[in-house]
């Protein structure tokens, strides 16, 4: 039994890219690799290249609070507005 339903695949996946620090984004090149390749995931799970979202602004920001995080932000208000169905992230 797939927990993917067809109302999920006519909404967006969303893959939610983001390091905490300057100095991740710099020095850790493979997990950004990994968080980007996510998109491959929601191609093979069945959504349309066009259906797939990457949100990567939040790239060096601190997850201590929403505060300065606007991919995330945007993320939130989409799920709330019944836009994705799915999220990929680390």
């Amino acid at each position: 039994m797939s927990l993917i339903l067809p109302q999920h695949l006519h909404r967006a996946a969303y893959v939610y890219v983001r390091q905490s620090t300057p100095g991740q984004v710099r020095d850790h090149r493979e997990s950004l690799a990994r968080q980007y390749e996510l998109a491959e995931r929601a191609l093979a799970l069945g959504w349309a290249t066009e259906q797939i979202v990457t949100i990567d602004e939040d790239l060096g920001h601190s997850g201590s609070s929403a505060e300065g995080r606007d991919g995330f932000k945007r993320l939130v208000a989409d799920v709330g507005l019944g836009r994705v169905g799915i999220v990929f992230g680390f």
